[in-house]
């Protein structure tokens, strides 16, 4: 079995290398704060910086917030580079900006080393289930060699071709959608709200009858209930990819009038203090635009 590297034990990174030690596999972990490794079973070892978890792993895999943090863990001293073996791959499973995988891509190349982009859809209790779906770009060779590894924390791996960013764009698409989702449904449930009508009715009807979503279904019942903590994605994170997919479009030359809505509505909530709630407390921000309370 290859020797792995995982670098990133955050709400979704933590589930995910503990996937790949359920699976019997050789850990080496990284994360910024300390700690973060308690509670991993199997065969785990902790490393004190990007470039010691690398050295030796024939598979390296990064799950981290931003730009910032995957440009440090990677291109920083003590990143993860310098150290990555000559027939090793790097997997960025971050959400990041299209701009910044693809200079992530030219540097391993430069450097003669392995890159694919990976980035995941699914929430901590999906990794946990090892049930997320994962998106896959770069070489096929090197794709295909991860392909077992990401199996285990995957139920799906859809390979997108190259170049690598290609899956980091496919990503930031997903989540702008998830996003649009959460905007026209809670301007959706304000309206009702304000004709009086229960928004568990309208829910009802419009997941039950319409469009059968499990995203409309979870997601909606998170707004019914106001169930906004503890957050399986940050709506500061959420402000953060409607940013990137602004950006994105902007490179490509498409316009995304709903993303721009989107990214106001998010910034409102995070200027009032949502932001560590979960992202779905957009629709709150979008009921007391329109006079609601809670």
């Amino acid at each position: 079995m290859p020797k792995l590297a995982f670098i990133g034990l955050g709400s979704m990174g933590k589930p995910m290398a503990s996937q790949l030690l359920a699976a019997g596999y050789s850990v080496t972990v990284h994360n910024r704060s300390q700690g973060k490794a308690d509670g991993l079973a199997g065969e785990v070892r902790v490393a004190g910086s990007p470039a010691e978890a690398a050295a030796g792993a024939d598979i390296v895999m990064t799950m981290v917030a931003d730009d910032a943090a995957s440009e440090a863990v990677t291109l920083g001293p003590q990143g993860l580079l310098a150290a990555l073996g000559e027939k090793s791959i790097h997997v960025s499973m971050s959400t990041i900006s299209v701009a910044l995988s693809r200079r992530l891509a030219e540097a391993h190349a430069k450097a003669r080393r392995g890159y694919i982009a990976a980035p995941v859809f699914g929430r901590p209790d999906v990794a946990a289930a090892g049930n997320l779906r994962i998106v896959a770009a770069g070489p096929a060779e090197l794709v295909d060699r991860c392909r077992p590894v990401l199996q285990n924390i995957g139920q799906q791996v859809t390979y997108l071709g190259e170049p690598a960013e290609r899956a980091n764009v496919f990503k930031l698409a997903g989540n702008f959608t998830i996003a649009a989702m959460l905007e026209s449904l809670g301007e959706a449930m304000a309206l009702v709200r304000k004709a009086g009508i229960p928004p568990a009715q309208f829910l009802e009807v419009i997941n039950g009858g319409l469009f059968k979503s499990p995203v409309y279904e979870n997601y909606g019942g998170m707004i019914v209930g106001e169930r906004y903590e503890p957050a399986g994605f940050r709506l500061r994170l959420g402000l953060k990819d409607a940013g990137l997919v602004l950006a994105a479009a902007a490179d490509a030359e498409v316009p995304m009038p709903v993303a721009s809505v989107v990214h106001g509505n998010l910034l409102s909530g995070v200027a009032r203090g949502k932001g560590d709630m979960d992202w779905s407390v957009l629709a709150r921000v979008i009921a007391e635009n329109a006079g609601l309370k809670s």
